[in-house]
């Protein structure tokens, strides 16, 4: 299913023992490994150094992982990390960027110059987010969000990819609904009919899906969801608007308004599989 993986190394974090556990899933096995390291532009006359350094790095994460370099596409770039991530992921037409994050907020995310946050809010691409103060575990139970979208079939369906492939791997969706609606004549209110519309679909995929109902604030709870059932990866689908002005700027009133995303990233119990959007269905 993921033919070529972008993974944005710092050198630090949980992000190569996620490798680890994706490497153990069907679904990741014959995936390109692209490992990427970014030499910040401020290095100057020290470039050289700088450069050498990070290819002490990139040499060392694939030892760690126990990788074939010659399996390997190790990538050195010089430029602003975040900028520099999205374009070698488009030169590379990456079906997957992985990256570590420090689960910073809205406005410390903006204050910190945050990379993975920028990646995450205009990449078109699926993203795979590892908060460094996460544990990670072995990819069992994984949650997918229903909203009965398009954005959200996608999301559904590389979820039932996913979990098809697991050995005893479960599936369980979540529809939150901002305030309860009254069944209709039928007896199914709508967020009956989402839920039932994805089982369906989880079927035809090859998959059993548990549907889960909540009511209240989205992002909440989802998270709430993902904590109870234990979840070890959360897949989430986004419509969040980006950028329309400058695609080199934080969309800064999202990052500081009511990202149902945003919030899930920050406070997700397990790593979050985020599904975007594509430009060209916009």
């Amino acid at each position: 299913m993921f033919r070529n993986l972008l993974i944005a190394d710092s050198g630090k974090g949980h992000v190569e023992e996620m490798v680890r556990m994706l490497r153990e899933l069907p679904a990741f096995r014959q995936a390109r490994l692209n490992l990427l390291h970014v030499v910040p532009e401020q290095a100057g006359e020290d470039f050289q150094e700088h450069w050498q350094k990070a290819s002490g790095i990139v040499a060392d994460a694939i030892q760690r992982l126990g990788l074939d370099p010659t399996e390997v596409n190790a990538i050195i770039r010089q430029g602003d990390t975040k900028q520099t991530v999205l374009k070698v992921a488009d030169e590379l037409d990456a079906d997957l960027i992985l990256m570590g994050s420090r689960g910073l907020g809205r406005l410390q995310s903006i204050l910190a110059n945050s990379s993975s946050q920028y990646v995450f809010q205009l990449s078109t691409r699926p993203m795979l987010l590892v908060r460094d103060d996460l544990y990670v575990r072995h990819v069992n139970r994984v949650m997918v969000t229903l909203d009965g979208t398009g954005v959200g079939d996608d999301a559904l369906r590389i979820a039932c990819e996913l979990v098809r492939e697991i050995p005893g791997g479960t599936l369980t969706g979540v529809h939150i609904s901002r305030q309860d609606i009254q069944p209709s004549r039928g007896g199914k209110s709508p967020a009956d009919l989402v839920i039932d519309k994805a089982v369906q679909r989880a079927r035809t995929l090859g998959v059993e899906l548990k549907g889960i109902h909540g009511t209240g604030d989205v992002g909440r709870g989802v998270c709430a969801m993902a904590n109870e059932t234990k979840a070890d990866l959360l897949v989430i689908a986004s419509q969040d608007r980006r950028p329309l002005v400058a695609r080199s700027l934080v969309d800064i009133d999202r990052l500081l308004g009511s990202s149902v995303s945003d919030y899930i990233r920050v406070h997700a119990p397990a790593p979050v599989l985020l599904v975007r959007e594509p430009e060209s269905g916009r």
